[in-house]
């Protein structure tokens, strides 16, 4: 019986890389958090301020201004509108001003 050979060092971690799918503009980066809800997605940039929503393939990028986004919620109704909690309370998509 041979003796057992050393095993080869741990390779060093890659560092961690943005995925391909990825629809949000890349220079925002990772978002803090991000969902969807049936034909529409988002994902929350707090630090940029920024919130950016994926209605049915149009992304639109939204200021968030002092809005600190905690949740979100889509309407069930005719011509859906999503709303967030804040810490100001809850705001609706529509009142916020698109940046891009």
């Amino acid at each position: 019986m041979e003796p057992m050979k050393p095993m080869e060092p741990m390779k060093p971690m890659a560092p961690m890389q943005l995925s391909n799918d990825v629809w949000w503009p890349r220079d925002l980066g990772q978002p803090n958090s991000s969902g969807s809800q049936n034909d529409m997605r988002y994902a929350y940039f707090g630090d940029k301020h920024r919130l950016v929503v994926d209605a049915g393939g149009q992304v639109k990028t939204y200021d968030t201004g002092s809005y600190r986004i905690q949740g979100f919620g889509q309407q069930q109704r005719q011509g859906s509108s999503l709303t967030f909690a804040s810490d100001q309370g809850p705001v609706d998509l529509g009142s916020l001003q698109v940046v891009s």
